[in-house]
């Protein structure tokens, strides 16, 4: 990857709804070797998708929870119905493992409590877990899907 390539993701991040030539534009490149290189990157699986951003608010999404959570079964016969069950709601918008004193962690979106609530009912009824702290994150200071690409 060179650094026309990476000019390329950067203007794709910040707005993938341009046209091949104002991309190409933008990095130097006329259309056909523009879209080469756009084609190039998403065969190797440097560009994943190409997705509308929502604001969660009109949507009535408003409260984001950050849940972490420990379980005391570390196997992988737990950890599959965990991911598949967890991957699988719609409120979970991200799902990591984690190092350290946690060893997951969620974020999830929900209209209201009462919407965390019935969440956090379906989360603990998936697999037995040790503890689950939900976090409620009160303002969104900073929020980016856009990669710092050097």
């Amino acid at each position: 990857m060179d650094a026309i390539d990476r000019k390329i993701l950067s203007v794709l991040q910040d707005d993938a709804s341009l046209s091949v030539a104002e991309i190409g534009s933008r990095v130097g490149l006329s259309s056909t070797p523009c879209w080469k290189r756009i084609q190039k990157l998403e065969a190797e699986g440097v560009i994943l998708k190409r997705v509308a951003l929502i604001n969660q608010d009109k949507l009535n999404l408003g409260i984001t929870v950050f849940v972490s959570i420990e379980t005391g079964d570390h196997s992988q016969v737990w950890l599959g119905k965990f991911a598949e069950t967890v991957g699988a709601m719609p409120e979970v918008m991200e799902f990591h493992r984690m190092a350290g004193d946690v060893d997951y962690m969620l974020r999830v979106v929900v209209p209201d409590i009462a919407g965390y609530d019935t969440f956090y009912k379906k989360l603990i009824a998936t697999v037995p877990l040790k503890n689950v702290t939900s976090r409620f994150a009160m303002e969104r200071i900073k929020s980016t899907t856009a990669l710092p690409i050097n």
